[in-house]
Order: C-alpha cells, then sequence, then structure tokens
C-alpha cells in the first residue's frame, strides 16, 4: 500500500464537517477555552494563478472591487468576533499567521489595512506571527509592510522548484529568475525566519533537478524548509486533465509512487548534512536558527480563531468554518455567500465538527505522534484520564518498527515519520471516514 495517502495537518478533516444546527454562538463557545494563549489564523483566499495541484480554498486573479468587499466583510467580521470574545473577559493571543491563498496579493495598503484589523482584534506585534507569499508578489513595498506594520518573523514561500519546465507541467507558470528575485527581496527585509516550499514528485523531475532546486534554496540559508510530496487531487488542473496515479507522464502508481520514495529520502538525507532537523514528514528546521522565547501556540491544546472566508476555527469541543469548495464556480459562490453575510452571522458556528470526547483523544494523540516530539503519554493521561495506548491500541502496536516508547513519550522512529501520510489517516475514526466519503466536492 502506497505511503501517500493524505496530508494530515488537521483532525477532523474538512470533508468532515457538516451543518451544525443549532448554531452555536461564538460568546459562549469561547468561555471554556484557555484565552491566554489563543492562535489568530486570518485566511485571504486570492491567488494570482492557480497551480495545477491546488485544492486549497482560493481564486485566482480576483477584481480589484471583490478584494475591497472581502477586505470590507473581514472588517465587519473582525469587529463580531472580537465582541465574542470579550464577552467572558481578557483574552490574550499568543500567535498568528496570515495564510491562503496569497496574502501578499493585497497591495500595501490594503496589507496596511489588515494590520489594523488584526491589532482590534487584539493580535499584537511582538507575537509570532507568519505569513504566506508568493515569486510573483513578495514585492519590496508588502514585505515591508508584512515586516513592519504587521510584525511578521516568519515569511513562506512556495517555491516548488527552481526548474521553470518543472513548474509549468503543473499549471504553475514561474521563471526561476523570479524566484531569486523573491528570496533576494524576502532577505533584505530582515524577517527572522524565511520557510521555502518544494515539491518533489513532479512531472520531469529527475534526482538531478531535485537536488538542483534544494541546492539552490540552501543558498539563502533559509531557517526552514517543507518538502511536499506532488498529490493529484479531485478538481484541481492536474486532476481534470486525468493525472491521477497512472496519467502523470504515463507512469503507473507504483512507479510514481516507488520516485516519490526516492526523492524524499534523497532530500532528507541532504538536508540532515547541510545541518537541518526534521521536525515531520514535511518540515525541516536549520538547527543552527535562532529560537523564539514567545509562548508557542499548541494546536492540540490552544484555540485558534479563523477570520476570514475559508479560514477554520478549533475550540477544544468544535470546530467551525465556512463551507470548502475547490472548483472554481464553488469557491466563488462562498465567497459571494460571505461576502454577503449579515453582521450576526458571524457571531455563530452554523458548519463544523462536534468533537465528542473520543475524537477529542483522537485529534490529541494524531497531532501528537506526527511530529518528531511526539505523543507526551503523562499529558496524555493528565488531560483525558486514561492511557493512550489502552485507547490506541493501533499506535501501540507501531512499537518497535514505526515508533519507540520510553517512559514519558511515543514517538515516530525516522521511518515512521517517513509513512506519517500512512500512519495518521489510519488513525482516523469510523464516523470521520464515512462523512469524508459522503463529502460531495464541489
Amino acid at each position: 500500500m502506497t505511503r501517500f495517502q493524505h496530508y494530515v495537518y488537521a483532525y477532523p478533516h474538512k470533508t468532515a464537517y457538516r451543518r451544525i444546527e443549532p448554531a452555536l454562538p461564538l460568546g459562549p463557545l469561547w468561555a471554556g477555552e484557555r484565552r491566554d494563549a489563543l492562535f489568530a489564523y486570518v485566511h485571504i483566499p486570492f491567488c494570482e494563478q492557480r497551480c495545477g495541484f491546488c485544492n486549497l480554498f482560493t481564486q485566482p486573479v480576483p477584481e480589484s472591487a471583490r478584494i475591497a468587499a472581502y477586505m470590507d466583510t473581514l472588517a465587519r467580521q473582525v469587529a463580531v468576533v472580537e465582541r465574542a470574545l470579550a464577552e467572558a473577559g481578557p483574552y490574550a493571543f499568543a500567535r498568528a499567521a496570515i495564510g491562503g491563498g496569497t496574502p501578499t496579493l493585497l497591495d500595501a495598503a490594503q496589507l496596511e489595512r489588515l494590520a489594523g484589523l488584526l491589532r482590534r482584534l487584539g493580535a499584537e506585534r511582538g507575537i509570532p506571527m507568519s505569513v504566506e507569499s508568493s515569486p510573483e508578489t513578495a514585492l519590496p513595498d508588502r514585505l515591508a509592510v508584512v515586516v513592519g506594520a504587521i510584525g511578521a518573523d516568519r515569511i513562506s514561500i512556495g517555491v516548488q522548484s527552481f526548474i521553470d519546465a518543472e513548474c509549468k507541467a503543473v499549471n504553475r507558470p514561474q521563471r526561476a529568475a523570479d524566484v531569486h528575485a523573491a528570496l533576494r527581496a524576502i532577505r533584505d527585509s530582515r524577517v527572522a525566519n524565511l520557510n521555502v516550499d518544494l515539491m518533489y514528485g513532479l512531472p520531469g523531475q529527475t534526482a538531478a533537478t531535485w537536488e538542483y532546486s534544494l541546492r539552490q534554496t540552501l543558498e539563502y540559508r533559509p531557517e526552514e524548509l517543507y518538502l511536499y510530496p506532488l498529490y493529484v487531487r479531485p478538481l484541481t488542473t492536474l486532476g481534470r486533465k486525468g493525472a491521477e496515479a497512472g496519467g502523470l507522464g504515463g507512469r503507473t502508481g507504483p512507479q510514481i509512487d516507488a520516485e516519490r520514495v526516492a526523492l524524499y529520502e534523497q532530500g532528507r538525507a541532504l538536508l540532515a548534512n547541510a545541518g537541518y532537523r526534521q521536525v515531520s514528514l514535511r518540515m525541516f528546521r536549520r538547527a543552527d536558527a535562532a529560537t523564539t522565547s514567545a509562548p508557542v501556540y499548541c494546536c492540540q491544546a490552544d484555540g485558534m480563531v479563523g477570520l476570514g472566508c475559508g479560514a477554520r476555527s478549533y475550540t477544544r469541543g468544535v470546530h467551525y468554518s465556512s463551507e470548502w469548495a475547490v472548483g472554481a464556480r464553488g469557491v466563488r459562490e462562498i465567497i459571494d455567500r460571505w461576502i454577503g453575510k449579515p453582521d450576526a452571522a458571524f457571531g455563530v458556528a452554523d458548519y463544523g465538527f462536534v468533537l465528542d470526547a473520543s475524537e477529542q483523544r483522537r485529534r490529541w494523540l494524531i497531532l501528537s505522534l506526527l511530529s518528531d516530539e511526539g505523543l507526551d503519554l503523562a499529558a496524555y493521561r493528565a488531560r483525558f484520564a486514561s492511557d493512550a495506548e489502552a485507547d490506541f491500541p493501533a499506535v501501540a502496536a507501531l512499537v518497535p518498527e514505526l515508533a519507540t516508547r520510553d517512559a514519558t513519550t511515543l514517538r515516530l522512529t525516522a521511518e515512521g515519520l517517513a509513512r506519517a501520510d500512512a500512519i495518521g489517516p489510519s488513525l482516523f475514526s469510523a464516523d470521520v471516514v464515512r462523512r469524508m466519503a459522503e463529502y460531495e466536492l464541489q
């Protein structure tokens, strides 16, 4: 069975979300959460292009009037959510991120406005804050606002490849010269942390071209790199072209899988030799990169307050968001409905997933296990008053081939991390698997 099954960056998956009836008012929903270490996430669902592999919630080439309407609606939502959070008293944010889409598609003035909205919400400068960018939009005037007014200490840029032909093969018309210009601009901005996303398994990619992209990236000494395997999903450009396993250059599924495994192992070894520590299947961090003393957001324990169409919010017992789509029409219609919402509609959670005690345990376990820190057995016991390995015998079965256990921690081995995209989905509950299978993708 393939080790590349499903990227697990959250649980439950958004295709398990459904209508929440009756809708839940946000004030009481957030009143019981830990309130001194919240995570603010703002979603900008616009891009200058739609990559062939992309199944994110984003609309390419938006009209200027549409961006303006979106920003006006975002301001209305921030005002409503800020009041809801304040109902139960003081609160504070320990971390923030602006994602998409491509937030730096916004011009400098719009980014300045976004900085003001973050301050109104309570996400002050000085907390760890990440902003996503792209080679076409990492422009000096915008980066100056991102680092200065917004206060970002991390900029993440999707590069994928330094080979123009590889980018073109996945409907990404970028030039390596523009990538270098963008990376120089980000370094010139003096942001503390640079993250670069690269992709392996691209059509036409070889061990030599993969090494070339890795070494070109290392010239900029990024604090972090993410190495993503190419996934071809329904309703993406590659998916519509019939490029599921067997359709990429006439290769079979097993051939594609073997290529991805070889390229992953090559990338992991090269980065280890360059002084990078593997944090997860995808994430590598430079061992000598400076660390922050600010509170670290824990996605298992602390609440994420999502703002913008497509953003998800996480409380301990409820995950909620707007609807999700991949196809151009579905995305546009959802954004249209979001822009047209009355203020009161932003004060409730009406679409998402209500986590019972079993799903809360499962979420904690999956997201802990898939990183190098592993599952803290005592913390799990303190939080849930039960034993993780008794609750989830499949996890205990990973030892010793794919995981190790000591007195305090159960963590994946290097081979286990390499199979995280198979191990994670294997731990999904039957209910979540059923909901995902029944979901009708737009």
